[in-house]
């Protein structure tokens, strides 16, 4: 195994990684050395996961977390390092993107956006991070905070202003804490386009069809979880406070 890539000894936590992108990442990290703990809202999609991962023989802690709810999180913190004693890579990909035009967008709905997309995310960060850097002072190693945004960040689209607004604000806030906690850990953005997992089961052509990018089609998770693979190693030791495009060059 490339040095670069061995994440033996790891601990990496995923919101979000019971399916998607979010399970993608798991398995790459697991197949690679770490141990990990997934976390999603259905503790036994958690599990089934755990089990593949176990498979491959690595450690892996299945929770049930409302990743937008700060009592989830912080008790989502304590069991990961109940477990494992330490966290090094901390993966923020829980989040939702209903569309609806901005007029009827109900402050409930407003409000569960910002919360997966953006609040949960910050608590997440902040308090594993401080555990992170703390443990790097004391002679421990660094460690690293991956914080899943979107490319719809940065461009204009419509219908989905508050997604588009939370993801912005998670870009923000990933630099903040990449100088807060420096030097002992790095905090970097991945800003994917568009890429097929089963949510392009409610796209009109099923994720297959051509888009107006440079490469020309929606990525594969694949695609998507090299860069995450890259952030979370000393391959990127360079790399913090960053919005990590991987978007096929959509904007």
């Amino acid at each position: 195994m490339d040095p670069l890539f061995d994440f033996t000894g790891k601990v990496a936590l995923v919101t979000g990684g019971s399916r998607g992108l979010g399970y993608q990442m798991v398995r790459a990290f697991a197949e690679r050395g770490a141990d990990v703990i997934v976390a999603s809202r259905k503790l036994e999609n958690c599990e089934a996961v755990c089990a593949e991962i176990r498979a491959l023989g690595r450690r892996a802690l299945a929770v049930s977390a409302h990743a937008g709810r700060w009592a989830d999180c912080d008790r989502l913190v304590e069991e990961a390092y109940a477990a494992f004693g330490h966290v090094d890579i901390l993966v923020n990909n829980a989040g939702m993107s209903p569309r609806a035009p901005s007029h009827e967008v109900t402050e409930a709905l407003f409000d569960a956006v910002l919360n997966l997309n953006f609040k949960g995310p910050f608590r997440l960060s902040t308090q594993v991070a401080k555990r992170m850097f703390d443990a790097a002072e004391a002679g421990g190693p660094a460690g690293c905070i991956i914080n899943v945004t979107s490319s719809g960040a940065m461009m204009p689209l419509p219908q989905v202003v508050p997604y588009g607004s939370s993801k912005a604000a998670l870009n923000a806030m990933s630099r903040s804490l990449a100088w807060e906690y420096a030097p002992h850990v790095r905090v970097n953005t991945l800003s994917p386009g568009a890429f097929r997992t089963d949510i392009v089961e409610a796209w009109p052509d099923k994720g297959r069809g051509p888009i107006a990018i440079p490469r020309g089609h929606a990525a594969e998770p694949e695609d998507i979880v090299t860069a995450a693979l890259f952030l979370a190693s000393p391959a990127s030791i360079n790399v913090t406070g960053s919005v990590v495009r991987c978007d096929g060059g959509q904007h």
